[in-house]
């Protein structure tokens, strides 16, 4: 009988098809058998009893900004430790984006990320982004497809940094369908953002208690309903990130219904996290965009969530200090947006989605896991089978701990959910076929070396299943 590497015993499999008892036989990073419980265990180095537990595949994470810049502030996070605080989260692959600056090369930038990233402890793969080219988009494309991806982020809004023309668009999804890729979309309507922002500083409101006012939700429906329409003229699949309202998600379900093979991303805090947040003693630590909403527009958000309108959970991670935040705190169009969250992407999501709103536990997986690999090409991951590459997280749905930033790994000095106990905590993460987290101990696996090289992305509309 083969001796295998790693041995799971007792858990309960969780994969977005289906839910079953069996054992997992790990050798060399890659699930070489699943096992019916009453199958003798092989031999193997080590075993896991993991009775009473559930096992999902690792976490795919399709929303990262690792050290992100903004104007003049840079994330605190770089790959080593915003990977490791993504693999004490449950996530074993965190998918990034190269942004170029105005003056940057998009490939250049592209390049230089894939190459910091190879001090990762999880698996990288990467978002290329195209602004506003001089060389030729499909050039562009062409070359990020050589290094290993199929995924262009476009920003319908920033003017002067980094939104696309309605032109460069279309070029963006027609040369990345010849390659089987897909834009990933950022969608506000840029005018309706800064007309909005041009009436608060008129009222001298920019302050971050003003935040929703700035980024209303119909700059997102517009911008949502137009790139929809550049889609469907371009005959091109579109990924629309962090989506806020549960209207924007029904403009994404509709289009599927008509033949556009439109897909929603939601992110946690959208899920947990109300605009009463901007009444906080520290407004400033919840200024993301889109702003968080109302309290009504996050339980819509949270329906189309559970009844399968919504296709991956991404934590659009930014990590930046709340001393980084106050130094604009009167001027949210300076301070740099966004909220820390790889770390805590799973038990904010899983408590959310499951325990309190009765997602079942196969969706959430879904997307969590399965959906985000998929919808980046990458193949051997998302899913607890042989052949897979054996990623896994082991969990106790019954017990709860308390987020405090204390506790957690994140580069930065707060978490959003101060205080808030959630469930869905990994117990044990295997990335790689190698435990790497343990209870609250991190066995620091090295670094992973280099990035995952994206394959054809394969999605279809509803019309068309």
């Amino acid at each position: 009988m083969e001796k295998y590497d790693l041995v799971i015993h007792g858990g309960v499999v969780v994969n977005s098809d289906k839910t079953v008892a069996m054992n997992i036989a790990i050798s060399n990073g890659i699930i070489r058998e699943l096992l019916h419980p009453e199958v003798l265990l092989p031999p193997s180095d080590r075993s896991i009893d993991a009775a009473g537990r559930m096992i999902f595949p690792g976490g795919v994470d399709p929303h990262c900004h690792v050290g992100q810049r903004l104007g003049t502030y840079a994330g605190l996070d770089d790959y080593q430790s915003a990977s490791t605080a993504a693999l004490f989260g449950g996530t074993t692959t965190i998918v990034d984006f190269a942004i170029p600056q105005p003056d940057e090369n998009p490939v250049a930038v592209l390049r230089d990320r894939q190459a910091l990233a190879a001090n990762a402890r999880s698996s990288v793969a990467f978002h290329g982004c195209i602004v506003e080219p001089e060389s030729p988009v499909s050039k562009l494309v062409a070359q990020m497809v050589e290094l290993g991806v199929r995924t262009v982020k476009l920003f319908t809004t920033y003017r002067g940094e980094v939104m696309a023309s309605k032109q460069t668009i279309l070029d963006v999804m027609r040369s990345l369908k010849q390659y089987g890729g897909m834009p990933y979309v950022h969608a506000e309507a840029n005018h309706f953002v800064e007309d909005s922002q041009h009436k608060m500083r008129e009222l001298s409101k920019l302050d971050a208690a003003s935040m929703p006012q700035t980024r209303p939700a119909i700059a997102e429906l517009a911008a949502v309903s137009e790139t929809i329409d550049l889609a469907r003229y371009a005959d091109s699949p579109v990924y629309f990130v962090h989506q806020t309202t549960g209207e924007a998600v029904d403009l994404v379900s509709a289009a599927r219904d008509h033949g556009v093979a439109a897909h929603s991303e939601v992110c946690p805090h959208y899920l947990s996290l109300t605009d009463e947040k901007y009444s906080d003693v520290h407004p400033e630590r919840f200024v993301c965009c889109p702003p968080l909403r109302d309290s009504a527009t996050v339980e819509e958000l949270n329906a189309r969530a559970v009844i399968g309108k919504i296709d991956t959970i991404g934590s659009d991670h930014c990590c930046f200090s709340t001393g980084q935040k106050a130094e604009s705190a009167h001027d949210v169009t300076q301070m740099p947006n966004g909220l820390p969250g790889v770390e805590t992407r799973l038990p904010v999501a899983f408590t959310t989605l499951v325990v309190d709103h009765g997602m079942s536990i196969n969706d959430f997986v879904g997307a969590f896991s399965t959906a985000p690999a998929r919808l980046n090409g990458l193949e051997n991951k998302g899913h607890i089978g042989v052949g897979f590459d054996a990623d896994l997280v082991i969990l106790d749905d019954s017990s709860t701990r308390t987020a405090t930033s204390e506790a957690l790994h994140m580069a930065t000095d707060y978490t959003p959910y101060e205080g808030r106990n959630f469930h869905g905590w990994p117990e044990v993460v295997i990335c790689h076929g190698k435990v790497v987290i343990e209870g609250d101990e991190f066995i620091d696996p090295g670094p992973v070396g280099s990035t995952l090289q994206a394959q054809a992305i394969h999605v279809t509309s509803r019309s068309h299943s």
